[in-house]
């Protein structure tokens, strides 16, 4: 009996340390398992959902999935490209990219986003307007899920118009011209329009919404440019012809998106073009618009004959670097920012992609009735910007031509003649 003893304390002897080690050993893999996966993010802080919103989302997001991390960063539009690019060359690339419509053909064709056709369902498509999954579309795959469904309306001050004895906003283009005369004409306000035309994609942006409003087209099926003619020309001559009627304010010419809710928030315009974001801010605002309650939205019109309203695609998705260690959980907080919930909760600078919010008043912000009734007929005509590989080559091309036909540097013919010319050339040597 006290030789079995003697064999058991031994047995327990030898075996504690084993047991130890396990135990440490389940500790430690216990300790990995609970370690939160961490990702990294880029937005952009302007327009649309404010850095705040995108913040608290995201806090909410982390309260729901306590195993995931996000860390943020927020750069102008301006810099959101080639902060992409540079971090892909780099090797130091995000696990989430905001990507403007303009940009999977690029991208994908560069290997910087991941495709996650399969991960998308088929009845999400048919949920959500065509127009928003152009936005991460290229050659039939879809490189992300689209967050930011937009595009530019005409804000007007109704108080102007008022008192300027027009009774209704602009129909038309050229409405949106002669009311801008009549205003000016009665020392209303100095220069009744003001648009983003800085040399950058906001001058383009711009040209575009004018170019679908006078019923034009970028290119043939053949790729031959066709925008230094017809509606293209149209919109070029018709920027350029209201600058010298004085109607236009000269200080277009290095205005973004930004400056326009400045100047028109100040009392200094009677119309804007820009986007979503500007209704909530320039009408409820006070602290950063002098115009409250006074500000009227409509889908921006067309040229009356060709075209009623002109949409530009200003959208914008999320999508997933081929670089991301944690596509699964990138994807996830992907799907949890873009579901109809959450965006039905922060519509207020930027309206939701779902049609069933359009069909539910009592989803819809308070005060928020004349841009919802905006978007639902501007989301159903969106104009889709050339979807190019080398996108950014050709938009930079126009934006010099568009800058030196609005200086009076060239004639609109000319400066679009010379703009096909390049990019024809530009097509050649790629």
């Amino acid at each position: 009996m006290k030789r079995k003893m003697v064999v058991l304390v031994l047995l327990m002897v030898l075996l504690l340390p084993l047991t130890i080690f396990a135990t440490g050993q389940k500790e430690k893999v216990k300790k990995k398992e609970k370690q939160p996966v961490k990702l990294s993010a880029l937005f952009i802080k302007q327009a649309s959902y404010s850095e705040q919103d995108v913040r608290n989302m995201t806090a909410e997001f982390e309260k729901e999935n306590p195993l995931i991390r996000i860390s943020l960063e927020f750069v102008s539009y301006e810099a959101l490209h080639d902060k992409i690019i540079a971090a892909a060359a780099s090797g130091s690339g995000y696990d989430v990219i905001l990507i403007d419509v303009i940009w999977p053909a690029e991208f994908a064709a560069q290997g910087i986003l991941r495709d996650i056709t399969k991960e998308i369902p088929k009845s999400m498509l048919d949920k959500v307007f065509s127009g928003a999954w152009d936005t991460v579309l290229y050659k039939g795959r879809y490189y992300g899920i689209p967050w930011i469904l937009d595009t530019e309306y005409l804000f007007y001050n109704k108080e102007m118009l008022k008192k300027a004895g027009i009774s209704a906003p602009p129909k038309t283009l050229n409405d949106m011209v002669d009311q801008a005369k009549i205003i000016k004409n009665k020392g209303i306000v100095k220069y009744p329009i003001i648009w983003a035309w800085q040399q950058s994609e906001n001058v383009f942006l711009n040209y575009v919404v004018l170019v679908a409003g006078f019923g034009g087209s970028f290119f043939d099926a053949n790729g031959n440019p066709l925008f230094n003619s017809g509606g293209g020309l149209k919109a070029l001559e018709y920027m350029v012809q209201s600058l010298k009627d004085g109607v236009s304010n000269p200080a277009s010419l290095q205005a973004i998106s930004d400056d326009e809710l400045r100047v028109f928030g100040s009392g200094q315009a009677a119309f804007a073009l820009n986007w979503t974001y500007m209704y909530s801010i320039a009408n409820t605002d006070s602290s950063q618009s002098k115009v409250v309650g006074q500000v009227g939205v409509v889908p921006t019109p067309g040229d009356g004959e060709h075209v009623q309203i002109a949409s530009v695609n200003g959208s914008m998705g999320l999508g997933i670097t081929q670089s991301s260690k944690n596509p699964k959980e990138a994807l996830k907080y992907i799907e949890y920012l873009t579901s109809s919930s959450v965006e039905a909760k922060y519509a207020n600078l930027s309206l939701p992609m779902w049609k069933s919010f359009y069909e539910e008043p009592s989803k819809w912000p308070k005060g928020q009735k004349p841009l919802i009734n905006a978007a639902k007929l501007s989301f159903a005509k969106l104009y889709n910007r050339p979807m190019l590989a080398h996108y950014t080559q050709f938009s930079t091309i126009m934006q010099k031509y568009l800058q030196k036909a609005l200086l009076y540097q060239m004639s609109p013919k000319d400066a679009l003649d010379a703009a096909a010319k390049e990019i024809v050339q530009e097509k050649a040597n790629n």
